[in-house]
Parts: C-alpha cells; structure tokens; sequence
C-alpha cells in the first residue's frame, strides 16, 4: 500500500514538473516573437494605474454589468415597496408597481438624473425589455394554467352574463370617452377604430391574479359569492384576451378587412391547440401526473411548447403573450401536474423577471406629464369611466341574475381591480404606438387606483351593509353558546386542539361549539387549488371529530400575515377561548418564545431534549419569535397555548397555583369536571387558596360540588410519580414564567401543559 503511494506522488511530481517545465520554455521563446518599442513598454508601466482606472469604468458600462446593476436595484427596490404595500392591507402588485414608478423619470429620473442616466442609460432598456418579455411569457404561462376551466363550465349561467356585461359597459364608455380625447392625445397617423378599441379594452380588463388572491385572503373563496366572482373573473380574463388579440390584428392590419386573414389564423392556431396539442399533452399528463417529480426531457417538451406557441402567435400579430396564456390554459387537467410546473416557473418569473417589467413600465410612465388643470381632469375622467363602467356594469349585471345588493356591489368592486393584467394592455398599446405617453401615463394611473380601491370599497360595503338584525343575531349567539376556536397549522396539533376543546364542551354541545381555523400563506396556494387544499387541511380534524362525536365548524383562509390573521377572527368572531398549539406546525419554536428562554437558561437542556426530542422540539432553544408577541398582544380574548406531549385525555389535570390572579383557572377546573369528569389536583405553591378570599370561595364552591373529582396540595415539590401520573397540566401565562424562574426539577416530568392568557 505504501509503495503505491510513493508511486502515485513520484507520476504527480513528474507530471506537474514537466509540464511546468515545458509551459515554462515555450512561454520564454515566445518572448523572442515580440516586437515592441522599449520606451512604449516603460511608458506603458508608468500609466498601468490609469489603465486599470480605465478598465474598470469600461467594466461597469459593459451592457450585461448595467442588466446585472440594474436587475440587482429592481429586486431589491420592488421587494422593499411590495413588503410596505402589504404591510397596510395592498395588493404587493400595487407596491411593485409604484417601485417601478419610482425608479423612472417620475421621481429618481427627475431629481436624480445622472444616476438614473448611468443606471438605466437608453440604449441597454432593449436588453431590459426583451429579459421582462420573457418573465411576462411565463407569467401568462402560470395564469392560464391557474385558471380552473371546470368552474366555467359549473357556473357558466350566471357568470357568463355578469363577466359580459363587466366588459360590455366599460367597454362602450372606453369607445365613448376615446371620441372627446381622439384629436388632442391620440398618435399621429393612428385611425380612430383602432384608438377606441384600444381605450375600450383597457377599460375592460381584470386582474385576475390579484382577485383570486384578494377572495382568498378575506374567506370568501368556499361561499357561492367567492365561487360566482372567480368564476366571473376566469371568464373575463379569456374574453378579454381574446377581444385583445382580436384589436391586435385590427391595428395592425390597419382596418378590420385586413385583420380577417390575422383572426382566420389565430382561429386555426387555436383550433390547433385544442385538438391536437391538449391531446397530447394529455396523455404526457396521464403518464407522469401521479409522480412526485418530472424528469427533464418531460419539462423540456412543455417548455419547448410553451415558446412554439409565443412564437407563433407572435409571428400570426397577436402577441406571443396570448401564446403562452393559450399554453398554460390547454395544460393536462392534473393539479399536482400543474402545481410542479408552477412552482419550477412562478419564482423565476414574479421574483426575478416580473419586477422588471414593472420598472420597464415605470421607466416610460412620467407622472411629470399631467402638470396642468386639464390632463388632471382628463386623468379624472379615465379613471371615473374605469370605474362606473366595470364597478357599475358588473353591480348591476349581478343584481339583475338575482343578487342581493351587497353581494352585486362586493362583485362590482372586486371585478374593478385592474393591476398587472391592465400594465400588459396598456404596454402592447404604447409599443403598436395606438397609445401616446400621455395617455400612457393617466391609464397607468388608473390602473393603480382602481386597484387600490379594492379593500378599502369591500370594506366599506361590509360596513355599509352590517345590519342591526345581524348584530343582535350574533350578540345572541354570544349569550347562549360557549364557544372556542381551535387555530392549528399541524394535522397532528389540531387533533389534539380537538380533543382538549371536546373536553372542555363534551356534555354542553347545545351550549357550545368548536370552530377550526387553518391558515395558508397567499404565496405558497393558487386559486385553482384552494379547494383541494382546504380539503385536505380538514379531513384530519373531520375524522378525529366524528370519532369524537363532535360537530366543527371550519374556516380556511389566505393570508400573508398569519398573526394578525388568527388575532383578527378570533375578535372579530368575538370567541370565549382561542386555542393554539406547538409543534410541527406554523407555530413551532414560536408560541413559547421568551419563555423558552427561561428554560433553556434554567435547566439543564440536554435533559430536555432526552425528554422532549422525541416529542417533536417542543423545547428547543429559540429565541423569541415576533409572531409570538404579536399573537398574544393583538389577542383580545382568553388564549390557551397547548404544549402537546403526547396529549390524549384530559381525565387527570393538575392546577399549579403561584398568584392569587389565578383564581379564573378555578372556572375551566369547573368546565373539565363537568363535562369530561376529570380528577383535579390543585397544587397551592404559597398558599394562596388559604390566604386569598376570593380563590378560597371559588375552591370551596368546587369541592361543595364534586368532591371527589378535586384534591388540594400545599407545598412546592411534586413527585416524579405523581407527574407520570397527570395527562395534563392547567397554568396561568404569568404563572408558567414563575414556575420557569423557580428552577423545578419536576418541570423535567412535566405532562402536556396548557398556558392560559386570560
């Protein structure tokens, strides 16, 4: 073995060696090839120093170091103004879009010209223009293949009429007002048809993205108003898309005569896509839909497809956007199928490659433009018509099917949003030269309004609409129904949520109910499968309540801060008792946060991972987590964290007792007897149960009552034994902190342990 290694280590020396050797030679007679002037080499050595200066500023204006600048500033300026535009209940699109404003001549152009000149110099916006194509490309992909084609077909009645009459009316009023703008802001050399069509269908247009998410986020995706205005919107987004590249090849061709031989094209084109290629992919789909992955031959077909069909809707003039739409609409109907190749496509193109397309937007929106009284009017107007035309149209179109009012207006609202999809249009209208950068400009504006209006016009309407019946109803509710909210992120942690809120209401069910909440971060679901996540979220906590003889009820929601999203239903619901647990789930290595702390520091913590490890990290060492403190800060309402150690019963609870505060604990004492017939144990640390009134009383009243279900201990040690003993231990938040402080060795032994905030 040791002459093998001396042999392999002689072969490396020599190899290296000699080769270095040669290298060396021939790089030395090289030398004798050179013909250059002694004094031009010194006087070149003497101006090294400013060649290098020279060099790197040629480096920095290389066209691919200003894309990677400039992609590196948009992320981060369009990330930055999307967090702030979600921080105050916006669409993340509207703050994207502002970045994109921000960062053009409106503002850093303007009072920061040299910069915004070195950063986005005019001749490197055709790189970023080309690279924000390809990002809209997929993102049109993703869109059509969000659309659930299925729903169409389920609701098409009403929403067929509704999304008609949501893109008839504006688009009518977009022809009507292009008749008085027509001769001061339209190009010159542009016909009218081809202006007011252009008006018209950017007057018409949803942001269907932004609505699923918005349905979503405020719980009315699973209610027949959610399902009506999905519905509503896919079926908008498909007319529209096609009238769009029906006004595509119309300007194009410059009359309709002309654009006959275009729309016969896109008509074979998409005839084409419907009954060969959707065949085909159908069958791929049947083949790999049930894999949990997709080999890359596989995606490299449906990429391929994917740019075959940009390219040729491109080259028939109707806009290689349409393609890629087309593309993700005809995807096999497998929804693991299309989840795999969204979320391979939907990262690239909204993190990476979408924001340059706002800011690309932004570079030629110049809010400086509308500096007098009457553009401001003319902007007022565009946006006025926007809105009465697809805020009214669909209103009315809804409550003529036979909608109330509320609901009409809620659909008018939310078919009002515009966004992105708005951006598009009116972007292919400035590149055909239909649209001046003055109208460019109001219509982007319009866009973001519209779309800001959203929330606050659907909260408006809720309050609007908020009756005085409807409260007196729920104040009733209140008086006669205990009622809990089990918040669970974890299959596992809801059932035992479940369970623990069963046997605090098993024995008063006509007096009682149990809801479950589950939330899902809006970026990580789509519209198309927000039904069969619910689904599965659920059918856990279904089973374990039929095997419970309970009745739940339950709320799915999307959200993007899941804090304030569990604080808010449990207030506004107006609940006795929220319930949240630790463990694999959204919550774990949070709920506890600073009070972990205290673990850690005060007991020895290999002990509590010999305990708990195994037990899912319930203590591990994390600091404390914001999503912690703002939980039990913005909850209103008693809060029970659960520390599930294998939780299964509540027959044997004990109840430690440190303050005289902790005298409400007496009350779910009470409710764990009586309904689950469970055997109390109070523990009363320094004998507050003997020396505080109104504790003596509550404890006194209990025994009175079920004397063999409860027992009083005095003292501060435990036994081992009896800890083994106990499926559950009942405390007090301000308590919990003391008995961490106290440095208890029983802690080690510590069963399951409900926290109550009260």
């Amino acid at each position: 073995m040791d002459l093998k290694k001396y042999k392999n280590s002689l072969f490396y020396l020599g190899v290296t060696g000699g080769f270095s050797a040669l290298i060396y030679w021939i790089v030395k007679k090289g030398k004798a090839l050179e013909n250059v002037n002694e004094l031009a080499v010194s006087t070149s050595s003497q101006n090294s120093w400013y060649d290098f200066i020279d060099s790197m500023q040629h480096n920095f204006k290389d066209p691919l170091a200003i894309l990677l600048a400039q992609i590196v500033t948009i992320i981060l300026v369009a990330r930055l103004f999307g967090w702030i535009f979600k921080k105050i209940g916006q669409p993340t699109v509207i703050g994207e879009i502002i970045a994109g404003i921000v960062l053009g001549p409106s503002l850093v152009g303007m009072y920061f010209p040299e910069f915004s000149a070195a950063l986005f110099p005019v001749e490197s916006l055709g790189n970023l223009k080309f690279l924000s194509q390809i990002g809209l490309i997929l993102f049109m992909f993703v869109i059509g293949m969000e659309l659930d084609i299925k729903v169409l077909k389920n609701k098409a009645s009403e929403a067929v009429v509704i999304s008609h009459a949501s893109i008839v009316f504006p688009f009518a009023l977009g022809i009507g007002l292009s008749y008085f703008v027509y001769n001061k802001f339209a190009p010159a050399g542009v016909e009218f048809l081809s202006f007011s069509l252009f008006m018209g269908i950017a007057m018409s247009i949803t942001a269907f993205p932004v609505l699923a998410r918005i349905v979503q986020e405020r719980g009315i995706h699973k209610t027949k108003l959610g399902a009506i205005v999905i519905t509503c919107a896919a079926a908008d987004d498909i007319t529209a898309w096609c009238l769009l590249a029906v006004v595509i090849a119309i300007v194009k061709a410059g009359d309709f005569v002309g654009s006959l031989y275009v729309i016969s094209l896109a008509v074979v084109y998409v005839l084409a896509m419907i009954f060969i290629v959707k065949p085909f992919l159908k069958r791929i789909g049947d083949l790999y839909g049930s894999k949990d992955s997709i080999g890359k031959p596989v995606m490299a077909i449906f990429f391929l497809f994917l740019i075959l069909s940009s390219y040729a809707t491109e080259v028939i003039g109707i806009h290689a956007l349409f393609g890629a739409f087309m593309m993700g609409a005809i995807m096999p109907d497998v929804t693991k199928f299309r989840m795999i190749f969204i979320e391979k496509v939907e990262d690239v193109a909204v993190i990476l490659l979408l924001p340059l397309f706002f800011v690309f937007t932004g570079l030629k929106t110049e809010v400086g433009l509308i500096n007098d009284s009457y553009l401001m009017k003319v902007t007022g107007a565009i946006i006025l018509v926007a809105v009465v035309g697809k805020f009214l149209g669909s209103a009315i179109a809804a409550r003529f099917v036979g909608q109330n009012w509320k609901d009409s207006l809620t659909i008018g609202a939310l078919m009002n949003t515009r966004g992105l999809m708005e951006l598009i249009v009116l972007n292919i209208g400035l590149e055909l030269k239909v649209l001046t950068p003055e109208v460019f400009t109001m219509m982007v504006i319009m866009a973001l309004v519209t779309t800001f209006m959203t929330g606050p016009a659907l909260d408006l309407i809720d309050y609007l609409f908020k009756s005085k019946s409807e409260a007196e109803e729920v104040e009733e509710i209140q008086d006669n129904k205990y009622r809990i909210l089990v918040s669970f992120g974890n299959n596992e942690k809801g059932k035992a949520l479940l369970r623990l809120a069963n046997s605090l209401t098993k024995k008063q069910k006509a007096s009682s109910s149990i809801t479950a909440l589950h939330l899902s971060v809006s970026d990580e679901l789509h519209a198309f499968n927000a039904r069969e996540e619910e689904k599965d979220s659920f059918e856990p906590i279904f089973k374990e309540s039929q095997q419970l003889n309970v009745k739940i009820d339950t709320i799915f929601k999307v959200t993007n801060d899941i804090e304030t999203e569990i604080a808010d239903v449990a207030n506004q619901g107006e609940y006795d008792l929220l319930l949240v647990g630790l463990g694999k789930s959204i919550f774990q290595g949070t709920i506890l946060g600073k009070l972990i702390g205290f673990t850690t520091r005060i007991i020895n913590p290999d002990r509590l991972i010999d305990k708990f490890t195994g037990k899912e990290g319930l203590f591990e060492n994390s600091p404390f987590d914001e999503r912690t403190r703002q939980i039990v800060a913005k909850t209103k309402l008693p809060l029970g964290i659960l520390i599930d150690n294998d939780f299964q019963n509540n027959d044997y609870v004990f109840i430690p007792i440190f303050k005289s505060e902790d005298a409400f604990l007496i009350d779910y004492a009470q409710k764990l007897i009586n309904n689950n017939n469970s055997k109390i144990v109070i523990l009363d640390i320094n004998n507050h149960v003997q020396n505080n009134f109104v504790l003596q009383s509550a404890v006194a009243s209990l025994e009175a009552q079920h004397a063999d279900n409860i027992a009083v201990l005095l003292g501060k040690e435990v036994a081992i034994a009896f800890l083994e003993q106990q499926d559950l231990m009942l405390i007090s938040l301000e308590s919990w902190k003391s008995l961490l402080d106290s440095d208890a060795d029983w802690l080690i032994k510590v069963p399951s342990v409900l926290i109550i905030k009260p």
